[in-house]
């Protein structure tokens, strides 16, 4: 069996940009996607703390330290610059993949400039799923 799992989050970004004449996706500064293990042109879910609305696009890199959060095209509609947003890469993983899986929280100010991140591993030292809320 395969699992959906999150494997990065970049929580509480703030939107920089709206860009609707741009083909798609979301561009987001490349520390953030690396520290979030955000690949370029990997599919991401972006949701709204403002509205709610969830969009999944594709992610493709800004200038490194930049801060640029953009929604480009459709989303541009549904989100505005200064917006507060979670961005969450997921993937399927079956259960070896799971059981090593750590998925990476990449916390933000409001300038999106990394405050801290942690690790989130699934499971203890013990080999059992890691309930304590992490």
């Amino acid at each position: 069996m395969n699992r959906l799992m999150c494997k990065g989050k970049i929580h509480r970004a703030t939107v920089t940009e709206a860009s609707l004449d741009y083909v798609g996706s979301i561009t987001i500064d490349a520390l953030l996607m690396k520290m979030a293990n955000i690949h370029p042109y990997e599919m991401v879910q972006v949701t709204s703390l403002r509205n709610a609305t969830r969009w999944k696009t594709y992610a493709i890199p800004a200038q490194e330290g930049s801060g640029k959060i953009c929604l480009n095209g459709p989303p541009a509609h549904l989100f505005e610059p200064g917006d507060l947003v979670i961005i969450l890469s997921m993937g399927l993983f079956d259960e070896e993949e799971v059981k090593k899986l750590v998925p990476k929280v990449v916390f933000v100010d409001n300038k999106n400039q990394i405050t801290h991140y942690e690790d989130h591993p699934l499971f203890t030292e013990d080999g059992e799923v890691n309930w304590s809320g992490l």
